[in-house]
């Protein structure tokens, strides 16, 4: 586990290129909620996710350890690709970012636009991975997975920024990917010798993670087909699920339902853009309001990037439902 001085190194590195994110408490959220809700809104980074944190802290490490490395090369559905592509791009190293295909259109465009190389392979995120190491063999690039200790590191500002500015919060949700973000929340809430309860959100079709954690071992699934790409992992990590299995309270799964209808009450309560993963933590939320009733609740919304149509499907609903 990282030391507090560790976390603020890695803090101040990524606060040189990105300003710390704001968390808000909004006076309908908390009232359709019945409890007093704090949201950190990593929507709100230059990628519009909390990514590009750990993206910043791995790459800085990479340039100054293998200044004429080839490049790095990656799998992802979205946000971990724009964070590498991003960072890699300040600090002037390749890479080559590989989607599954039918990957969000939005999110291609975006790694692009930051200047990665991009490969479309494979049915879902485990078989764009399994290429990926592939290519780095082939090509002479640095593999570079999803849950990575740096990577942990630079996320984990993120809680940093939350837990100091309200440090009484009784319950922290954090959606479950491969498990960087919620390992850096694990890691700044010991460094800070808190309180607050940590409880992972996962998608009901994407639940190896809440099945891991139940088993206490790990326990893939055999599809991950949720409109949340940022949680549709179906292999667990080792390594988060080791860290995971020490620092949560417990491990909640939302339905595709719950997760459109969050993400339009994001929108009405807050006009902020949510993403299926961003909008889950505010899903579990509400399917726990009465065990929360009363309490001070932190939401990560961890992203904004969706597709345009996934989100005229997410507004569909009841107007003011």
């Amino acid at each position: 586990m990282p030391t507090l001085a560790e976390l603020e190194a890695a803090a101040d590195l990524v606060h040189r290129t990105i300003t710390p994110t704001p968390q808000i408490c909004w006076p309908l959220l908390s009232e359709r909620c019945g409890c007093e809700v704090w949201v950190k809104h990593e929507n709100h980074t230059p990628i519009g996710a909390f990514k590009v944190r750990g993206g910043l802290v791995y790459m800085s490490d990479l340039k100054q350890a293998q200044p004429d490395l080839a490049g790095v090369v990656t799998a992802t559905r979205g946000n971990h690709g724009q964070s590498v592509a991003f960072a890699a791009r300040v600090f002037g190293i390749r890479a080559v970012i590989v989607v599954p295909r039918g990957n969000s259109v939005e999110k291609n465009l975006a790694m692009v636009a930051f200047g990665a190389e991009l490969v479309e392979h494979g049915h879902d995120f485990q078989a764009a991975y399994e290429f990926a190491a592939e290519l780095a063999g082939e090509r002479g690039l640095r593999m570079l997975r999803s849950f990575h200790p740096l990577l942990v590191r630079g996320v984990a500002s993120y809680s940093l920024e939350l837990l100091r500015a309200v440090p009484d919060l009784d319950t922290l949700y954090v959606p479950v990917g491969l498990g960087s973000g919620i390992s850096g929340a694990i890691a700044a809430r010991e460094a800070l010798g808190l309180a607050t309860k940590l409880v992972g959100v996962v998608a009901e079709k994407a639940a190896t993670y809440a099945l891991s954690f139940e088993a206490k071992r790990p326990v893939p699934t055999e599809t991950s087909e949720t409109l949340a790409d940022g949680l549709a992992v179906r292999v667990p990590d080792e390594g988060a699920l080791e860290v995971i299995l020490k620092g949560v309270e417990r491990i909640v799964t939302v339905s595709d339902d719950d997760i459109l209808a969050a993400m339009r009450h994001y929108f009405s309560d807050t006009h902020n853009i949510a993403e299926g993963a961003g909008a889950a933590p505010l899903a579990a939320l509400l399917n726990e309001r009465e065990k929360m009733r009363g309490r001070k609740v932190g939401l990560v919304l961890s992203g904004g990037n969706l597709d345009r149509a996934l989100y005229l499907q997410a507004l569909g609903g009841h107007p003011t439902g």
